[in-house]
């Protein structure tokens, strides 16, 4: 396929790339419209000292500067207000303006970026994107064309398709990944780039499996439900696991299902790592909890029907060492979602029932969540016990319990 050619006013243009360092030097952006909007995160990102020059921004613009990441003169443009200036950006749906501010920058001898006619420009902007501590910045002379290939770049370097040998790898330690509900393309974005550079895995039943599939030969992969010394001591020894493998200068990444922190354990796994000295990173993970409910259709919010959700683990049942008040619970009127409560949902349900919530509650059982396994069954309090065994509901499934449950599914 042949590739597209530079945008017409541009023909002939062959742009120097360079990287501005641009820590503490005043820029000034003229215009603060949708252009400027897109523009300015990058240059409060490098640390510029921002100040905008615009009559009116819009609301996000606004609120950068109510934030104090910029200077905003709320004015129009007036000769003299590129003095000191290290670079400029050109915003503004004037073209008079916009020649104005060039001119200026160029008796100046300041670079001007200009979003309106880049063949009058000093300076191009780059579509840009990050990975791995690297910016890839593309310029084309089309910005179309520039931002389709940082887009296929950026996601060969994220996803591995396109590979990039690293200067060196990670030091040792742990990092804790919530690898998000379960389907591989909801672990976030730097969940993923630290499981491209372990050395060790240990992973839970519930991480996504697809993306094991993925890991380079000589990375070694533990499966943690297969961790020996039974029930009680399973926890004792991944944590022994991590610890061991990090001091033995490995980079292990605990690849966890959901969340490392909702119920996963991720707190003494934390402890244990460093109480032995070894450094910990975590990365959160999408909670199944939000996250399977809205892959099912369900908000667990919903104005005009709920002011708050409670996330609740029902693998202890009611009378059963359970730390939650179900009388307290009862009364909630919110949503309830429970998580590992598969085989105590009928308990639970009586229990809220007993309580003075209404047996005719709405409840959505959800079982294997954003995979292709995914199922949704939906009962009452009244009928959900029954239902799960009638249905052969199998953990990992997310219960929700409130008028949620019938918003986009009525």
């Amino acid at each position: 396929m042949t590739a597209p050619t530079p945008h017409p006013s541009t023909q002939g243009l062959t742009p120097y790339p360079v990287g501005l360092l641009l820590a503490g030097r005043r820029v000034v952006v003229v215009g603060g419209g949708q252009v400027a909007q897109r523009r300015l995160p990058a240059l409060i990102a490098s640390g510029a000292e921002i100040h905008l020059i615009s009559p009116a921004t819009t609301p996000a613009v606004s609120a950068m500067a109510d934030a104090g990441e910029l200077t905003w003169h709320q004015r129009p443009y007036a000769d003299g207000d590129l003095a000191d200036t290290w670079y400029a950006l050109v915003a503004t749906d004037d073209p008079a303006v916009n020649t104005a501010v060039s001119a200026e920058a160029e008796r100046l001898r300041v670079f001007c970026s200009r979003s309106d006619d880049a063949s009058a420009a000093t300076a191009w902007t780059p579509a840009s994107g990050h990975d791995s501590g690297a910016t890839v910045a593309v310029l084309t002379g089309d910005p179309r064309h520039s931002a389709a290939l940082r887009d296929s770049i950026v996601a060969g370097l994220r996803d591995g398709s396109l590979a990039a040998r690293q200067y060196r790898a990670r030091d040792a330690g742990v990092a804790l990944v919530g690898g998000g509900p379960g389907d591989p393309d909801l672990i976030t974005v730097r969940g993923r780039r630290l499981l491209a550079d372990a050395d060790v895995v240990v992973a839970d039943r519930l991480a996504p499996r697809e993306l094991l599939a993925e890991l380079p030969p000589h990375v070694e992969v533990i499966d943690a439900s297969k961790i020996p010394y039974g029930r009680y001591m399973a926890q004792e020894a991944i944590n022994n696991t991590l610890v061991e493998h990090a001091k033995a200068g490995k980079f292990v990444v605990r690849l966890k299902g959901g969340d490392p922190y909702v119920f996963g354990r991720g707190g003494e796994e934390l402890l244990a790592c460093v109480e032995a000295g070894v450094p910990v990173t975590v990365v959160p993970g999408i909670s199944s909890s939000i996250s399977v409910p809205a892959a099912a259709g369900i908000p667990v919010t919903h104005r005009g029907l709920t002011h708050e959700f409670t996330v609740i683990s029902g693998h202890v049942g009611p009378g059963d060492r359970s730390l939650t008040n179900w009388e307290a619970v009862a009364g909630m009127t919110g949503t309830l979602v429970l998580l590992m409560a598969v085989d105590k949902i009928g308990a639970i349900a009586a229990e809220l029932v007993a309580h003075g919530r209404a047996a005719d509650t709405p409840v959505a059982v959800v079982q294997e969540g954003t995979t292709a396994a995914q199922r949704r069954v939906d009962a009452t309090l009244a009928t959900v016990g029954e239902t799960v065994a009638a249905e052969g509901i199998k953990p990992p499934a997310v219960i929700v319990i409130g008028d949620v449950v019938g918003v986009l599914n009525p």
